[in-house]
């Protein structure tokens, strides 16, 4: 067996160390559910008559006398379907196909709930946008209701997007003693190159094409259902979720209706039933997702460049379990991962390329190989991990799964002994500003570092419209956005930024971000110092930045520096303010204004919950991440704890 990386283990260790207390308590209650679901049979037999009479009174006939018995598993279908957004719309046929399976296995299925999914990429640069990060949190409680009837004895989790496979996993979570199972949809097939869309995009940025043109370019970019192909958060989610042993093997980038997809959802659900307490396979989500599926989840995210999104997912996703997960410890994993792939933007390939060229199984060979992965984990496939080396193909109509040895096209995806570089694609930045991500993997060398002016923006509109008056040509300068986090508006992406920054950038001027937003999966090569805590609007350092103070970024250093003499910030008072509540109006964000006072800075995932099993009596839940965080908090005067590299 391949010995772990020193370096990997020691940062399980010191996870675990840290999460210990919180672990135990979230571990001791999945556990006494899960004991009491062996001991007393399906859940739905303990349910009074009139509560199970309701459960199945809508079932047609064939599950009816299942659901009424007491021996049949029950399996909860929550699902994110909606036909606007291509990546869910393959949804609409899989509760059928899943129940079917599941009957055939012995159990009984019924869509337990939705889950709201909404698109970053319609509301990019638009106030949907704002409340984008907060439906995550949505998203979990949504599944919580789903499960809430006490009905179901595993799940089956229909999501793909941004925030919906971590809000979904979340939910789970907090039920940790039912065994649960990701279903993926896939992406769609490939459509206009990545190179040429990007480049229309500029195009159309410098006034070279007219709004048709561009559209003609998007409509054949995302032109299909299933996922968009490029490697942003949706794709992301997907691949953590195999490396994260939930996902049937190999199932994650295999294309929508197509008779191995068809075949991989009817896979899930017989094996849904096969995992309930009430087999002889028993694997609850809580007992899976532990200290090793997370840290191999980071491992995979920094290996394939993935979503800077997940700097937030994963320490929200870790806590849901127990675990306490820091950016520090993503930090510290990056600098001993190396880049393996190269899709888009990192590179010109998309997912299908990268499937082709032999997809999450080469991927997690090579890294179990090198010890980067833990082989020794709970999946829903099995115990282990390296059943993940291999590929599902249909023989005669079945299923089955065949080793995939070696990457067949080097240019996207290459063994460990050859990586693009030597670390991971996502670097954690710290110094007087605070502490940022930066996303490195599709950013070229020679722009990594730079010292420049800032010029300084409240709302990424002012940004836009100076470009487009010519404000910002033939100069250097670091653009500070700032109150954008998620205690001053939801924290949303700013994307809609790259293309004309990516403009400048081309015209050999030396540009960079810094915000305290975000920028997504989908961020190109303008190097961004990106999700700063603590956030303008809850007093961090950004709120001091004037235009012209120099600002040095340097991602290959991992350093965030203001290079203003301490006694003149000491001087300065906060400039700028996020808006009002009388002012956030429209487009419902009226309505999560509480999720605004609640949020917690982004080092703590920029969610409204806290650490399972370290509930206070206090606070209710969420001891170990401090309850006093978000927009509130200065309004009330209480402190809150300066991240890492901050300076209060």
């Amino acid at each position: 067996m391949t010995s772990m990386h020193p370096v990997i283990q020691r940062i399980t260790d010191r996870i675990a160390g840290r999460s210990a207390t919180s672990r135990a308590a979230y571990l001791a209650r999945i556990r006494r559910d899960g004991e009491n679901a062996r001991a007393k049979g399906p859940a739905r037999a303990h349910l009074g008559c009139a509560n199970l009479a309701h459960g199945f009174a809508a079932a047609p006939d064939s599950d009816k006398p299942a659901l009424r018995g007491t021996a049949k598993p029950g399996v909860a279908i929550v699902t994110s379907y909606n036909d606007m957004l291509s990546a869910h719309q393959p949804y609409e046929t899989y509760p059928p196909e899943l129940k079917a399976a599941v009957r055939a296995a012995g159990g009984v299925a019924q869509v337990a709930g939705g889950v709201p999914a909404m698109c970053d990429g319609i509301t990019q640069g638009r106030a949907g946008m704002e409340l984008s990060l907060y439906s995550r949190d949505v998203i979990a409680m949504s599944t919580a209701i789903a499960l809430s009837h006490d009905m179901f004895d595993a799940s089956l989790l229909l999501g793909v997007c941004d925030k919906i496979v971590p809000g979904l996993l979340i939910g789970a979570l907090h039920f940790g003693h039912l065994p649960a199972i990701f279903v993926p949809a896939g992406p769609m097939t490939s459509g206009l190159p990545n190179k040429v869309k990007a480049r229309t995009r500029q195009l159309f940025a410098e006034g070279k094409l007219g709004r048709g043109e561009l559209l003609d370019a998007e409509a054949k970019s995302y032109h299909s259902p299933g996922t968009c192909t490029f490697y942003g958060t949706a794709n992301s989610n997907q691949a953590l979720m195999e490396v994260m042993g939930l996902h049937l093997p190999g199932s994650t980038f295999v294309n929508p209706h197509t008779e191995l997809r068809h075949a991989l959802t009817a896979a899930a659900g017989r094996r849904a039933v096969e995992i309930t307490a009430h087999g002889a396979e028993y694997t609850p989500i809580g007992e899976l997702v532990d200290e090793k599926a997370i840290v191999n989840a980071c491992v995979a995210l920094l290996a394939t460049g993935g979503s800077t999104n997940h700097t937030l997912h994963l320490v929200a996703m870790a806590a849901a379990a127990g675990i306490v997960l820091t950016w520090d410890d993503l930090s510290c994993l990056s600098k001993v991962v190396p880049s393996l792939t190269r899709i888009y933007p990192n590179g010109q390939a998309d997912v299908n390329h990268f499937r082709e060229a032999g997809g999450m199984q080469v991927l997690i060979g090579e890294l179990l190989d090198a010890g980067l992965l833990h082989a020794d984990v709970m999946t829903v496939a099995g115990p282990g991990l390296d059943r993940y080396r291999s590929a599902p193909e249909l023989r005669d109509g079945e299923l089955a799964w065949e080793p995939v040895i070696g990457s067949s096209d080097l240019d996207v995806l290459r063994p460990v002994s050859d990586p693009f570089a030597a670390d991971g694609g996502i670097h954690v930045l710290s110094g007087n500003l605070g502490t940022a991500v930066s996303k490195v993997s599709a950013v070229k060398p020679e722009h990594l570092v730079i010292e420049a002016p800032a010029k300084v923006f409240d709302d990424q509109l002012d940004l836009l419209r100076a470009f487009e008056a010519g404000e910002l040509d033939g100069q250097d300068f670091v653009a500070v956005i700032r109150y954008q986090g998620p205690s001053a508006n939801g924290m949303p992406e700013l994307h809609k930024l790259t293309p004309p920054l990516a403009v400048l950038l081309d015209r050999g001027q030396r540009v960079a971000i810094v915000t305290d937003g975000r920028m997504s999966g989908a961020s190109g090569k303008v190097p961004a110092a990106i999700h700063l805590s603590p956030e303008a609007a809850d007093g961090g350092p950004i709120a001091l930045v004037r235009d012209g103070d120099v600002v040095r970024l340097d991602s290959a250093g991992g350093t965030l520096e203001l290079l203003v003499p301490v006694e003149e910030l000491a001087r300065r008072t906060p400039a700028g303010r996020a808006l009002s509540d009388a002012e956030w109006v429209g487009t419902g964000r009226e309505l999560f204004a509480t999720f605004r006072r609640m949020a917690g800075h982004a080092e703590q995932g920029a969610g409204i919950f806290g650490v399972s099993g370290a509930e206070s009596p206090h606070h209710g839940p969420g001891l170990a991440f401090p309850a006093e965080s978000g927009a509130s908090h200065l309004e009330t005067g209480i402190p809150l704890p300066a991240p890492s590299g901050a300076s209060r």
